[in-house]
């Protein structure tokens, strides 16, 4: 995970999640108590390609922050849990979602009036 052009741990962190999907990717990891097999995982994010998929999983499970299981049946069985460290983000990804949904709010309330910071407020 550690970037060799920065010895800044955040700069580093960041790179890592702030990637094309990863957040998402973690998102629905985090939010099934289960492992998840590729193609359902890949039906949860929808619009991801199978190729960026592979690659964004690969490059979690390279951080440590996903585990990869495969169970060598026909067809193979393979899934994705967090790793620890992946569930060390479970409090990020909670804030992140109360942000996201508190913005959502704010714009279907503004689609239909102007919206004031003091409803802003209440909002949150």
């Amino acid at each position: 995970m550690r970037d060799r052009q920065t010895k800044c741990p955040m700069d580093a962190l960041l790179r890592l999640l702030m990637g094309p999907w990863t957040t998402y990717i973690l998102w629905v990891l985090r939010s099934t108590n289960e492992p998840v097999r590729f193609g359902e995982l890949k039906r949860r994010v929808p619009g991801i390609s199978a190729k960026v998929l592979t690659e964004r999983l690969r490059l979690l499970e390279r951080a440590q922050v996903i585990e990869r299981r495969h169970i060598a049946t026909i067809p193979p069985q393979v899934s994705y849990t967090l790793a620890p460290r992946g569930l060390e983000l479970n409090g990020v990804l909670d804030k992140l979602n109360e942000v996201a949904l508190r913005w959502n709010l704010v714009e279907q309330m503004s689609a239909t009036e102007p919206v004031k910071q003091d409803q802003v407020d209440k909002v949150a």
